[in-house]
């Protein structure tokens, strides 16, 4: 009993803070968000829905403009995991009647017939069991089904008896299956409730609401939640929402300075669309295949010459920039070495770690207790001219780089940058002054060292680091950022990916 308690506040509370951080976006300027709502809609898709302006609205995984999303949260106190039959089953869902499937149907048929103009979107912090056909759908860079995967394949293939097993199911047939299959969402990688708090709290600053401190043990818009809806009040457009922030007193004051946003995306976060938050955005998502660059595209022909265009045409529009990098670390590089130490430009950079959101070069004073870094020149058996640069400070890269280096006879000495105490870890840069103060330092090191024609640099480190290294890269000369095999299926450890200079 005790286990429902929690689970049920738990998901009250995960659904609540879904509603506050897209109702945020009824402050802001841009209209691009029109209305948002909780628990009104389609049943088991009223969780939270949101209307999008008819000319605003994101696009989704087929370029198309997304009128209306719908949300169904659900979470687990405990893990789990959950696969294509689950989907048939009402249980899943806490239904005893209807099977998720059911009921997105019956949404679909009421707001999207065509398969266009409305998506529905299952939250969870269950995960896709990684030998289901469900996993071999989910296209991560959306989280939508991979429609060409789906309908992959004759009736006795197994995405043939998998359709059937589905349209059997609902009583439809091919046709019917391919508009739901296209609204579909399923997004199963959740942050933390430490780390959505956190996420909110950086929503209101940009909207000029209350934030919460880490240190207050309650969560007060978990509550009024409850209160809006013992009174009724579950909906609420631009006007409406104004008028409940002030006379609940959740104005901390005005909205943070303008600044110009940009964001570049080369892939999806699972939870945060910048589409929705950033005005100026390059989305490279589409020259992806998951982590991997689709073949034929060139990081150097394709993806650089856009990534500079974009850059410069949006750094004309002010000299205080805030940038969104939910990207490759060869982008993040780039980025940098657009925006150098010369650009004359006040930079903020999200990063996604603990403690600050925003970081920039002078953002807090030093701290001496802070790590630097240490130095390690190891002489490779290839006696090749070019230099390496293996940087480890989320996690400790030397031996990859070295097994992979034995491949490459160009490259005959790897300089290994670590910090000088304490271990690599996601918490060990501290801010946005660290990162920079390490950049610096890792560009000091590397001027001192005797190169070939181009510096190879490999890379474990948060992307603001990365951006300020980038920033570096006139001190650096020529330089190639590799990137990581993430997923593993391509055996090759690295990869060349953006070459600067």
């Amino acid at each position: 009993m005790a286990d429902a308690v929690l689970a049920r506040q738990q998901g009250d509370d995960f659904q609540a803070r879904m509603f506050w951080l897209n109702a945020a976006l009824l402050l802001r300027g841009d209209g691009m968000v029109t209305k948002v709502a909780f628990e009104t809609g389609p049943k088991a898709f009223d969780d939270v829905v949101i209307d999008y302006a008819a000319d605003k609205g994101p696009l989704d995984h087929h370029g198309k403009r997304v009128l209306r999303l719908h949300k169904q949260c659900k979470w687990h106190v405990q893990p789990g995991d959950f696969g294509a039959s689950d989907l048939l089953v009402p249980k899943f869902i806490g239904g005893e009647k209807h099977s998720f499937l059911n009921r997105a149907r019956d949404a679909q048929v009421s707001f999207a017939p065509a398969g266009e103009g409305a998506m529905f979107e299952l939250l969870t912090n269950w995960n896709l069991r990684a030998d289901d056909l469900l996993w071999k759908l989910i296209r991560t860079q959306w989280n939508a089904l991979d429609l060409d995967a789906l309908f992959e394949g004759g009736p006795r293939s197994a995405m043939g008896k998998l359709r059937a097993e589905w349209a059997d199911h609902l009583g439809i047939d091919e046709c019917e299956l391919r508009h739901l299959a296209r609204t579909l969402m399923l997004h199963t990688r959740l942050q933390s409730g430490a780390q959505l708090r956190d996420q909110l709290n950086d929503r209101f600053a940009s909207v000029g609401m209350r934030q919460i401190s880490a240190a207050q043990t309650g969560y007060e818009y978990d509550d009024l939640i409850r209160k809006l809806h013992a009174q009724g009040r579950k909906e609420f457009d631009r006007e409406s929402f104004r008028d409940l922030v002030r006379d609940e007193n959740l104005l901390a004051g005005p909205p943070e300075p303008e600044k110009t946003t940009v964001g570049v995306r080369s892939f999806m976060h699972p939870i945060d669309n910048l589409s929705v938050r950033v005005p100026e955005m390059l989305d490279l998502v589409d020259d992806f295949d998951g982590r991997y660059l689709k073949e034929g595209n060139s990081w150097n022909s394709d993806l650089l010459p856009r990534v500079r265009e974009f850059i410069l045409n949006v750094a004309l529009q002010g000299d205080h920039m805030r940038l969104v990098l939910d990207a490759h670390v060869s982008l993040a590089f780039a980025v940098g070495s657009i925006l150098n130490v010369k650009a004359g430009k006040s930079i903020e950079i999200e990063q996604r770690t603990d403690g600050k959101r925003f970081w920039k070069r002078d953002d807090v004073p030093l701290d001496p207790a802070w790590p630097t870094i240490a130095v390690n020149r190891i002489e490779m058996e290839n006696g090749g001219n070019e230099l390496a640069l293996a940087i480890g400070l989320t996690h400790d890269i030397v031996l990859m780089v070295t097994g992979y280096l034995r491949s490459r006879p160009d490259i005959g000495a790897l300089l290994a940058v670590t910090l000088d105490k304490g271990s690599a870890s996601g918490a060990s840069v501290k801010s946005g002054s660290h990162a920079m103060m390490l950049a610096e330092a890792v560009a000091a090191a590397v001027r001192r060292e005797k190169r070939g024609s181009i510096l190879h640099v490999f890379i474990a480190a948060p992307n603001g680091f990365t951006f300020f290294l980038g920033q570096q890269q006139q001190v650096l000369g020529r330089t190639v950022v590799y990137e990581w095999d993430h997923d593993g299926p391509r055996g090759t450890g690295y990869s060349e990916g953006i070459t600067v200079g």
